[in-house]
């Protein structure tokens, strides 16, 4: 999910990106104000979750926690070393057993730390909140217990994810196990809606509505998965307009709900971006990116990791590129650079003749370190966008991927399919299956009975490979007519606004 950078946010009146939003609220109205009385000159423990990790590591590094008087962080699930002459900052999750290990922490006569500071990612229950209050020796050790409504994860300046990977499992997959996909949509809805807490921002909720059904046709928890999402969103901002200071008590803006089965071959179709390209084909974990640089002193190569985020800013320039654009432009800059630092090398010196002085010599050793990051980071992206075009050439991606766009745009059908297949026997079984599902999602009809069967031996694949494909109708919204696939961009849904009374309708009929 995303949003544009330019858009104002309620938050704060300027316009700032969502990533330093969010950092802003962790480093500044979090643990800045902690900074209160006698802990103002003091160093504080840091305690989180899992979870609270992820969010904090996804916008803030060490040496921003460092920096707002934190000298260690610690899990609240470990061992941890009593400091009684220390505040601590605990930034979790409004769960049970959060609470339990809370208090256990800060009761009884000798607790782990002088003051605690106790900030929830999401909204804590009555119940919790009674426990807490309970017991009056953790509420005299209390600095601070907030909500902060913070429970995203941002990839970049402008998106953000949930971080539930099982999310099309357990939403789409088997419809005896509904309490999965419920348990799932109550995580997502609460997680969406904190990134409205974040920026300030009322939306007026809209979803894609189940399908027309006859009356004879009784309507699954599929059809509904945006309805049940929206609902839940709405819940939370109902509540965040009651308990947020200066929450917007009207609509500010727009969310639109959808599910994947307006679209089931975008993640399939190989996209060709150059963000997209790494990430499809060099095995990253997350945005790391593992290389080989030289040794020191000539010894063997050694491995190096890097993270493509918005602090590379060639990264940030060409991550939206087509990857052949992206190519060009670094082989522009490399050139470029080398050209200019050549002229920066003998900056101020006589004009070259073939022969330095020891003055020009001095000078370009003198400029060496300043274009050393520059160099290493347009080197960096050189071998990337290298290693990219040739996976591309030694896999056949150019033809494979022509013949991807030409199923969706109608101008190929299942004898070009067919064809690929036998005139490249090597394709990889990966590129085979994601061949099968964007031809399955554009023409459901060509797997039915003996043809699915034939296009399984043709690819030479096993029953096993083609359960992949045949789940794809697990998603719905195939397109119902051949004429809808001669036009880009066809499908058609309908768009609800949610309002307050029909939520409460809703969630009644649930």
């Amino acid at each position: 999910m995303s949003m544009s950078d330019s858009d104002s946010s309620s938050y704060g009146g300027d316009r700032k990106s969502f990533k330093q939003i969010t950092r802003e609220r962790l480093l500044h109205e979090m643990m800045r104000s902690t900074r209160t009385g006698d802990s103002k000159s003091t160093w504080k423990v840091l305690i989180m979750d899992k979870l609270t990790v992820k969010i904090m590591s996804h916008s803030c590094k060490m040496a921003d926690i460092t920096d707002e008087g934190v000298s260690l962080v610690e899990d609240i699930y470990k061992q941890r070393q009593p400091l009684p002459s220390m505040d601590a900052i605990y930034f979790i999750q409004p769960t049970r057993e959060n609470v339990i290990m809370f208090l256990s922490d800060m009761s009884g006569r000798t607790p782990l730390y002088r003051k605690a500071f106790v900030f929830f990612s999401s909204t804590i229950s009555r119940e919790l909140v009674t426990e807490i209050k309970k017991d009056t020796k953790v509420l005299t050790r209390l600095g601070a217990l907030r909500e902060m409504n913070l429970e995203y994860f941002p990839i970049d300046s402008q998106g953000f994810i949930t971080n539930n990977d099982r999310a099309l499992e357990e939403l789409f997959g088997d419809e005896e196990n509904n309490h999965k996909g419920v348990a799932c949509l109550n995580v997502m809805a609460k997680r969406i809606a904190t990134v409205f807490a974040s920026l300030r921002e009322f939306p007026s909720v809209r979803f894609r509505a189940a399908k027309s059904l006859d009356a004879t046709t009784m309507t699954t928890f599929r059809d509904l998965i945006p309805t049940k999402l929206a609902a839940g969103v709405w819940d939370c901002l109902m509540k965040y307009k009651k308990s947020i200071p200066n929450f917007p008590q009207t609509e500010t803006c727009e969310l639109l709900i959808l599910d994947r089965s307006i679209d089931q071959i975008a993640p399939v179709i190989h996209e060709w971006t150059y963000d997209a390209m790494c990430h499809d084909l060099l095995n990253m974990e997350g945005n790391k990116y593992v290389h080989e640089v030289p040794g020191k002193s000539g010894g063997p190569p050694e491995r190096k990791e890097v993270l493509l985020e918005d602090h590379d800013p060639v990264w940030v320039e060409l991550r939206h590129a087509h990857i052949a654009d992206a190519s060009e432009r670094l082989h522009e800059k490399m050139t470029n650079f080398i050209s200019k630092n050549k002229a920066a090398q003998i900056q101020h010196g006589s004009r070259y003749s073939g022969e330095m002085s020891t003055r020009d010599l001095q000078k370009m050793v003198q400029a060496l370190p300043q274009y050393s990051e520059q160099i290493d980071k347009l080197s960096l992206h050189v071998e990337i966008a290298g290693k990219i075009n040739r996976i591309i050439r030694e896999s056949g991606l150019r033809e494979l991927g022509q013949l991807e766009q030409d199923l969706v745009f109608g101008d190929a059908t299942t004898k070009e399919v067919i064809k690929f297949f036998t005139t490249n026997e090597d394709i990889s079984r990966e590129n085979k299956l994601r061949l099968l599902m964007i031809l399955a999602a554009v023409y459901p009809e060509k797997f039915e009975g003996e043809k699915g069967l034939n296009l399984m031996k043709v690819a030479r694949l096993t029953e096993e490979d083609m359960n992949v494909v045949h789940n794809l109708r697990m998603l719905g919204g195939q397109p119902e007519t051949k004429k809808s696939l001669t036009t880009a961009f066809s499908l058609k849904f309908d768009i609800h606004k949610l309002s307050e009374e029909a939520c409460s309708k809703e969630r009644a009929s649930w």
